[in-house]
């Protein structure tokens, strides 16, 4: 039932519900890739088969009954770990964190998969505490890329996406506070959305504040809303959440794009210097927007790079995690982590507002932006999946990750929906990815246009052959 690792969420209901396989047999298939792909890639910390069986056994017996608990009743699902799954240890990345206790509670987002009857198949790997855009712990090693196992997967929701990539679980659950769950599904050549901040309720609150958005990761952005439409809403244990959402995401996939207003920025004004094989994939893309009816305008967003402001909040945010450290837990942190903590440590309140006042300037700016166009597309990235294990290209002159990643992070500092789409491979045959921007709450249109370019063919890369086992985790 190999097959079965290869079918989207989407199909894998649909065959439920048609009797054609059952949640065991997919969960089978899918937990036997996880232990198939985990030697070269290392895309999880934890696989918990018999808890992921016995869920799929209620599962198939709901089926049989015609009574599906949900949207999701059967569909495997991993998370990241730096979001509470009850029953597992929850260890971000971590030495100093204790997997001993309780873990009796399930974050937000993982209770809603669960009342909808989704089989958790386990705990996916992240950078420590989420800090960084790829996936390295002193805890867990090194996370690769699907494509190319020299390469990373990106992060911090790298193993989320390597997992996806490779058909073990079609949906999985990750965070984004500055690209990542856009970055490692760029690389890793599949969809992930970035919601409105809000959209998707977080509990417990991140260390780096309202930065930090819970979001899919799936092979395509019909899943994304399928997913959507049973992880959003309000939840009593976040006081940001949004209220309901009115609708539903799957319904509104069907719009097109004819019409739309689409402001291409290839280089946010050539702030950005792209690589060629990135550049040219992103523009196909657009033009085929352009085929599609949207109307389509080479344009820039009226700000300059906001790196400053955003260092400062994530630094912030970094030594706030690590405020009760001990010197002894601060030796264990990863070296890059505790640099940044350091320096968020000297910032003082003043510092810090001015920060919050760059971003409410950045986030003006974007709103009046899109008085004029409904999307906004850029590259998600300025190039492919580099070399694993480090934080920066070698010889990019890149300090921090934020180097490289100048369009992703603009749009954590104003909440806006963001999702990239792999819209074809550069010469090595790593996947490029293209962004899609829209107004806060127009997550709509963010997945409209995407299963717009699915449905077209314009979007989807060849997926990944099986690695081979490798060095993964050292």
């Amino acid at each position: 039932m190999s097959e079965l690792t290869e079918l989207t969420a989407v199909q894998l209901v649909d065959g439920y519900r048609k009797g054609e396989f059952s949640p065991v047999d997919a969960t089978r298939a899918t937990l036997d890739r996880a232990g198939r792909i985990q030697p070269a890639v290392n895309a999880f910390v934890r696989l918990d088969t018999d808890e992921a069986l016995a869920q799929a056994g209620e599962s198939a017996e709901r089926w049989q009954r015609g009574e599906p608990a949900g949207l999701l009743d059967g569909v495997p699902v991993t998370v990241k770990d730096v979001l509470l799954l009850r029953g597992a240890p929850t260890l971000r990345g971590s030495k100093n964190t204790d997997p001993q206790g309780s873990w009796d509670e399930d974050a937000p987002s993982v209770a809603r998969l669960r009342e909808h009857g989704a089989v958790f198949l386990g705990k996916t790997t992240t950078p420590e505490f989420g800090w960084k855009g790829v996936t390295d712990s002193p805890l867990s090693g090194v996370t690769r890329n699907p494509y190319d196992v020299s390469r990373t997967a990106g992060g911090s929701s790298g193993g989320s996406a390597a997992a996806v990539a490779l058909g073990a679980g079609p949906l999985s659950l990750g965070t984004d506070g500055g690209g990542s769950v856009r970055i490692p599904a760029a690389f890793c050549g599949i969809f992930s959305l970035k919601p409105t901040y809000g959209r998707v309720p977080l509990y417990p609150a991140s260390a780096f504040g309202t930065l930090a958005h819970v979001g899919p990761l799936t092979r395509d952005a019909a899943d994304a809303a399928l997913m959507m439409d049973v992880i959003s809403g309000p939840d009593a244990r976040d006081w940001s959440a949004l209220g309901p959402v009115h609708g539903s995401f799957v319904d509104a996939l069907e719009g097109g794009v004819r019409g739309l207003r689409v402001a291409y920025s290839p280089s946010l004004g050539g702030q950005v210097a792209v690589r060629p094989a990135v550049a040219a994939a992103v523009r196909r893309a657009v033009e085929r927007l352009a085929g599609l009816g949207a109307h389509v305008t080479e344009t820039d967003p009226d700000f300059t790079d906001p790196v400053d402001a955003f260092h400062t909040l994530w630094f912030s945010g970094a030594a706030r995690v690590t405020q009760r450290f001990g010197p002894h837990q601060r030796e264990l942190l990863d070296p890059g982590l505790r640099e940044i903590r350091d320096l968020g440590a000297r910032y003082n309140a003043l510092e810090y507002l001015a920060a919050v006042d760059a971003r409410m300037e950045l986030g003006r700016r974007m709103g009046l932006f899109h008085e004029s166009y409904d999307i906004l597309v850029t590259p998600t990235l300025p190039l492919t999946a580099f070399e694993a294990g480090v934080e920066v290209p070698a010889h990019s002159g890149h300090r921090r990750w934020t180097g490289w990643t100048p369009f992703t992070y603009p749009f954590n500092l104003t909440q806006q929906p963001a999702a990239t789409v792999p819209v074809g491979v550069d010469g090595d045959g790593l996947p490029v990815g293209l962004q899609i921007v829209a107004a806060r709450h127009r997550d709509d249109l963010v997945l409209r246009t995407a299963h717009a370019l699915y449905t077209a063919g314009a979007a989807g890369v060849p997926a990944p052959s099986s690695p081979s086992a490798g060095p993964a985790g050292s």
